[in-house]
């Protein structure tokens, strides 16, 4: 019964026939579907809850607008694709085929207005003999000027099938990494087999299957395992495999991806069948596993025919719907015809007429027809027609009739409202293709087989091209044993149970057409979704694109929701027919992962919002909240910015305090976010040697020194300080924004470059505290903090010293007299539990000198004061000359960067190099990102030398600074050049100096 002929009331479930295997009937579920009330039972999914009503309108195709119906039963489905769930939680091109349906499930259909029945852009298919194969490569490209205005807004709203939803997904992801012997992926005859006889084993046996239950075909069919239903053996089997404690069955687990190293991926929907997901529960988890062997048992997909009119909304695979009588206890229709190639074909019609459905017709393409066919058509009191084709469908919101054209080519019309074709079935092979290999044909099935396998992977069952439920069986699981034994576990065959014999005795039929160009009184689709016809191979065939890679793009072949699943080998078969060669020349595109729909959410887990982004607190942080801080964001860290104070009206009031408190007196810092690198060995100091481009063997022990680092393009990469505690004892100082990077380079050069080195390496930014101690009295203050046994003389500690110490009356401590600022200063570190309470000591032993913190604003003031480089100076562009740091690089030693680094374009003079900028007017602003060009010079990019990479009000100078990088910038100084900033519009002349702002000669630094 079609969606157009059956309108039955609220509840009732008229095509609800028997007790489905997988179906409990004696619960009954409400949804919705379009705003329509209906019911089902657990174990239902949404499609065959929906054909138990008497629904097969499902859903519109993407192109034509046409209406379409349910055709499978499976992942493979392209038509019935819906909205499931409403707000933040709406999931558009859901598969109506694998949606479980639960309690309040709210369900629409998509692609279509206004409604369902009546889509206004069904208009689309008058349109059909210009939105052919290649129609957009064709129309779009006159006139130009239409592109824009016409177009393009067209086709963007046009484009799309569902809505994704408006707001933010509530629910959260997981990912997730484990190890097995063996996985198993599919739990068909052949996939339990297997597990069963590696569980025996005693293997780690981890079987996947996409389904919410086990079983694969042996729940659609109808037939016996030792005399018994097949779903009974199933059960047993499914309590055997929980008995064996190193196996794990995971249901609604779908494989669906094949990498490097037994890698494989897979999603499993933990709670898609559950209305909302419990409390800490996730939607959905992504798991990593790494299998010793892999065992693919994924069964196969069945092909339609392509014939006229073959999408009508009650056509559909054979297969699907013996599955939807036997697991679910729904007939899809109540007088059918089976249009089949194959002996499996013939099962439907047994399985229909076994719950009361009328067989109208049996149509066998096969020339000769078989006996069974026959005897089944007498079976079940059909007419049989032997050598026939299908050659129209009647009816355009379901089946009314079909038109069967026989042997003598007479025709005869049937009235029906079900059709079940069955094209043969195509090997799920998906798995086996991700690493290049292309499949082999195989004449005698009518399809492809898997060819190179990837290391480790073997393939059993109907994936292999085995039909057979006993030979499936038997092949499994020799498979699982072999698979065990090769991890070293030994045990015999499991007991198996006796299986009807079953025979196949397929011929090819791919289309229905007398010849590919023939179907004009209707149209002959080869992919549902996309709209691609057999007409339209044709076409692209005469129009050059006789390669599969081209026909899949010209035409847009297999890029549906289905990747092709049901379409591609028909169409291959198409191609062949026209460019007159045969499958197995015409080729195959490969299948690349993911199998199935994975979800952007499921990729990413638990990386979105602020676990994406994390917020990272110094130690200092709660402290700093309560003196009133204003933060910003630097990296993954909260900074303070700077400290307001009762009576300061703009922040840059409260910098300019902050600058000149540690100019005259004395300030404090929260430094802990400089990356931390602690470094022993014995060749910890080589190591250093190889990273650095300075000299680090003979740096004492007790102080520290500058470091640069060059990447292996002999750029600038990184710069630090690194401090020797200990003879084979160093801890290494990064920038904030490349600690992670830093420590992952110093890993590889480690791991890969030079593993012979006895050298060890960890980041301990999250176990010190650090804070600068800034300021012409920042000895004073430190003498209160610091335990009085240290001397921190300028003789005892001078400049670059370090050493452990002890503070606050014997905690250890770390004390580094390093200066960013160009003052007299220290960086003091403690344990990061004590970060809060050494920030308020120093506010209490800082009192009498006037102590006051400052923040990350006054942090790039002072330095560009005192022309240090930072991050907007090392931004990836500039080399060790640029940054005026060409001496350091030794000539003595190698290191990672030297030969590249000495490349005359990386040495030559006339490339930008640090200098320091101060506007002729000490009020105009000088901005980041500025350009320098000569005075006078139009604002042209060939006139343009150079560019501001920091400025900042300083105002122990009185003026707006800068530093920036200037062609042929050491040269020129005291040259007056223009600032030019195009984003504010202005232009300001300023002066080339020297970067070094304040204290050129460095006397504050030694003090």
């Amino acid at each position: 019964m079609s969606g157009a002929a059956s309108h039955p009331k609220a509840g009732a479930q008229p095509m609800r026939v028997a007790n489905g295997n997988a179906v409990d009937t004696s619960r009954t579920l409400h949804f919705t579907f379009d705003g329509r009330r209906l019911s089902g039972h657990p174990g239902d999914t949404l499609a065959s809850a929906l054909l138990a009503h008497g629904i097969h309108l499902a859903g519109r195709s993407f192109k034509y607008h046409r209406p379409r119906g349910i055709l499978s039963a499976g992942p493979e489905e392209p038509n019935a694709l819906v909205e499931l769930r409403d707000g933040a939680r709406r999931e558009p091109n859901t598969r109506a085929t694998v949606a479980e349906l639960f309690d309040g499930l709210v369900a629409r259909s998509q692609n279509r207005w206004p409604s369902l029945a009546f889509d206004a852009l069904g208009m689309n298919g008058l349109l059909s003999s210009v939105l052919g194969a290649g129609f957009y490569y064709k129309t779009f490209m006159w006139p130009a000027s239409f592109w824009e205005k016409v177009y393009e807004p067209a086709i963007r709203r046009a484009a799309g099938l569902g809505r994704a939803a408006d707001e933010a997904d509530p629910d959260h992801y997981e990912k997730a990494t484990t190890f097995c012997d063996v996985l198993v992926v599919g739990s068909g005859p052949a996939g339990l087999a297997a597990a069963l006889a590696a569980g025996r084993a005693g293997a780690r046996v981890i079987l996947c299957e996409e389904d919410s239950l086990p079983g694969g075909r042996l729940r659609a069919e109808h037939m016996t395992l030792d005399g018994a239903p097949a779903a009974d053996w199933v059960a047993k089997a499914c309590q055997a495999l929980a008995a064996m404690p190193e196996v794990t069955v995971m249901t609604r687990a779908c494989v669906f991806g094949t990498y490097d190293g037994g890698t494989y991926g897979v999603l499993e929907r933990v709670a898609d069948h559950k209305p909302v997901p419990a409390e800490g529960e996730a939607r959905q988890r992504l798991w990593r596993i790494v299998a010793r062997r892999c065992v693919v048992a994924t069964g196969a997909i069945e092909r339609p025919v392509v014939f006229p009119n073959n999408d009508r909304p009650g056509v559909m695979l054979a297969g699907a719907v013996r599955t939807y009588v036997n697991r679910f206890g729904v007939a899809p229709g109540r007088r059918a015809v089976v249009y089949t190639c194959n002996d499996d074909g013939l099962r439907t019609a047994r399985d229909l007429a076994r719950v009361g459905v009328k067989v109208a017709a049996i149509v066998d393409s096969r020339p000769e027809g078989t006996g069974a066919g026959a005897q089944v058509a007498r079976d079940c009191g059909a007419p049989f027609f032997a050598g026939a084709s299908l050659a129209d469908v009647y009816g355009s919101k379901g089946v009314k009739s079909v038109l069967v054209r026989d042997h003598a080519g007479q025709a005869h019309n049937i009235a029906c409202d079900l059709v079940a074709m069955s094209g043969g079935w195509s090997p799920n092979i998906a798995l086996t293709t991700h690493q290049g290999a292309r499949p082999d044909y195989r004449e005698d099935i009518c399809a492809f087989v898997p060819s190179a396998l990837p290391p480790g992977m073997v393939v059993v069952g109907a994936a292999a091209g085995v039909f057979d439920t006993a030979e499936a069986l038997g092949q499994g699981a020799q498979a699982g044993q072999a698979a065990a034994a090769l991890c070293g576990f030994e045990t015999a065959l499991p007991d198996l149970p006796r299986a009807e014999p079953a025979s196949y005795g397929i011929q090819a039929l791919f289309h229905a057409l007398k010849g590919v160009a023939a179907a004009k009184k209707g149209k002959a689709f080869v992919d549902f979704q996309n709209d691609v016809t057999a007409r339209d191979i044709g076409l692209a065939a005469h129009e050059g694109f006789v390669s599969v890679e081209h026909l899949k793009r010209y035409t847009t072949l297999g890029m549906a929701t289905d990747q092709g699943k049901t379409s591609n080998v028909n169409a291959l078969a198409l191609l062949a027919e026209v460019s007159e060669r045969s499958i197995a020349q015409t080729g195959t595109t490969l299948i690349r992962p993911p199998t199935q729909p994975v979800a952007i959410g499921a990729l990413a887990g638990a990386h979105r919002g602020p676990h994406f982004k994390p917020e990272r607190l110094p130690p200092t942080h709660q402290w700093a909240m309560a003196q009133g801080a204003v933060f910003t964001a630097n990296g993954l860290w909260q900074r303070a910015q700077w400290y307001p104070r009762a009576g300061e009206q703009t922040w840059q009031e409260t910098v300019n305090r902050e600058v000149r408190t540690v100019r005259e007196a004395v300030g404090f810092c929260d430094v802990t976010t400089l990356g931390k690198i602690d470094i022993q060995g014995p060749d910890a100091a080589e190591f250093l040697e190889r990273v650095y481009v300075n000299a680090w063997k003979k740096l004492p022990v007790g102080r520290a020194r500058y470091g640069l680092m060059l990447r292996e393009d002999g750029f600038a990469y990184d710069d630090g300080t690194t401090a020797r505690l200990g003879e084979n004892h160093y801890v290494m100082t990064t920038t904030t924004a490349n600690a992670g990077g830093v420590m992952a380079h110093l890993e590889f050069c480690h791991q890969w470059l030079w593993p012979e080195m006895d050298v060890q390496f960890i980041s301990v930014t999250d176990e010190w505290a650090q804070i600068a101690v800034a300021g012409p009295k920042s000895r004073d203050v430190l003498r209160q903090i610091v335990d009085p046994e240290y001397d921190l003389s300028n003789e005892a500690f001078g400049y670059m010293a370090a050493r452990s110490v002890t503070v606050c009356g014997g905690q250890e401590a770390r004390l580094f007299r390093l200066s960013f600022s160009g003052e007299l200063a220290y960086e003091l570190a403690v344990p990061a539990r004590y970060g809060a309470a050494l920030a308020e000591r120093l506010m209490q032993m800082g009192a009498p000198y006037g102590i006051a913190p400052y923040g990350t604003e006054a942090l790039g003031v002072l330095r560009i004061e005192k022309g240090h480089p930072a991050g907007p100076e090392l931004n990836g562009q500039t080399t060790a000359h640029d940054l005026g740091m060409g001496r350091m690089l030794s000539t003595r030693k190698d290191f990672i960067g030297r030969v590249m680094a000495q490349r005359p374009a990386l040495t030559d003079p006339a490339r930008p190099t640090l200098v320091g900028l101060q506007p002729l007017c000490a009020t105009d602003t000088l901005a980041a990102g500025a350009h320098l060009l000569p005075q006078g010079a139009l604002a042209t990019a060939a006139a343009d030398q150079g560019w501001i990479s920091s400025a900042a009000w300083s105002p122990t100078v009185g003026s707006w600074i800068a530093l920036g990088f200037l062609a042929n910038g050491a040269t020129r100084l005291g040259e007056v050049v223009a600032v030019h900033n195009p984003l504010a519009g202005t232009v300001v002349n300023a002066r080339v100096v020297s970067p070094v702002f304040v204290d050129p000669e460095g006397e504050r630094l030694h003090g």
